[in-house]
């Protein structure tokens, strides 16, 4: 299954605390937990499954320790601690982490032997988000571009600001969720008067190609009455779109005459099931004046006028095979979603389509 060979976002990192957090990825139940940082940084973030090798509690109920040899992971039945520990990977050779049981308080001076761990995954940050590998990729089946979470080139360029919109549960497939964020010509209907008009419904499709790395779409433009919260006043807007991740694309609106603010936006989605997914909104502006707030309660409205519609999509998952249960047919406009589902079919994926 190659999603399980994918960077996922699993959670902001801000909610990533002292407490450890259960989550869920492709049904493996996992408990996220973060070492005591340094001088006011952030701790290395740990992504187990949420299963003591004793006797089967949640480790997500238990706590951090902060210990003298490092940071260890206390199960909340018999109060087992585990540490995060580097070793070499049977037959590569490769450094990874292993949850290894260092203290059995009932037994102090036992001395665990190395079957006693936790099961570990790889896990990250990057834009806000802690992203979490099930399995090792592949290199026959999984393109080197996701080997890594996607870039989001913006977030990390001081000169931007960022403000992270989410979490957002919806009610169907990620691939669904994803073709709404490429599509310009829902904005005259689903955010008239926000992201478009009835009266200006056309749009540019531009260009759009697709390779080894995705699918880039560029010149495409549509008329907006309110291009950024602060707009007063309507615009021919111009999009840059990149999907680098079959749950992942990115938006870049340039400033321009009549438009003062530049925007990069980020759709990051944590699959839930074949038809339920998590997303978030990594946004990077550069000249808008509004707060932070301000920006998220545009999101949260843009947003709140996407989700009856995405949800009522049938079917939930996206139709990108002529066998499919439900034919769909594309029209002018489709370029983009038409890219995006020949890409999703490249990759062999079966989560959240049919």
């Amino acid at each position: 299954m190659i999603e399980r060979q994918l960077w996922h976002p699993v959670i902001a990192g801000i909610h990533l605390r002292e407490d450890p957090v259960a989550v869920e990825l492709l049904g493996q139940a996992l408990v996220l937990w973060r070492e005591p940082g340094h001088e006011g940084a952030a701790g290395l973030v740990h992504a187990w499954a949420d299963r003591c090798p004793h006797r089967g509690a949640k480790l997500s109920l238990g706590r951090v320790l902060h210990h003298l040899h490092g940071a260890r992971l206390e199960c909340p039945y018999h109060g087992w601690q585990f540490a995060g520990e580097v070793a070499a990977r049977q037959g590569h050779g490769e450094p990874v982490t292993v949850g290894r049981s260092v203290h059995v308080p009932a037994a102090p001076a036992f001395e665990p032997p190395a079957a006693h761990c936790v099961d570990v995954f790889e896990a990250q940050e990057g834009h806000g988000l802690v992203w979490v590998r099930l399995e090792r990729p592949d290199r026959s089946e999984v393109p080197a571009t996701l080997c890594e979470p996607p870039a989001f080139d913006a977030w990390s360029d001081p000169v931007w600001r960022q403000v992270l919109c989410g979490p957002y549960e919806v009610g169907t497939s990620a691939p669904r969720l994803v073709e709404n964020f490429l599509d310009l010509s829902h904005f005259g209907f689903v955010h008239e008067g926000w992201l478009g008009a009835r009266s200006h419904a056309q749009v540019e499709t531009g260009r759009v190609d697709e390779g080894p790395d995705g699918v880039k779409a560029r010149e495409c433009k549509a008329w907006q009455p309110r291009a950024y919260v602060g707009a007063e006043q309507g615009a021919w807007i111009a999009y840059r779109y990149d999907v680098p991740h079959p749950f992942a694309a990115i938006l870049r609106k340039d400033a321009a005459e009549g438009d003062p603010v530049s925007n990069a936006i980020a759709l990051f989605i944590r699959p839930d099931g074949p038809e339920a997914c998590t997303a978030w909104f990594a946004m990077a502006t550069l000249g808008d004046l509004s707060d932070d707030e301000e920006l998220r309660d545009f999101q949260n409205a843009v947003f709140a006028q996407d989700r009856p519609v995405v949800e009522s999509q049938q079917p939930k998952r996206l139709p990108i095979g002529k066998d499919g249960p439900v034919g769909e047919v594309h029209g002018p406009a489709d370029r983009m979603s038409s890219a995006y589902r020949r890409y999703l079919a490249r990759l062999g994926m079966s989560l959240g389509v049919c």
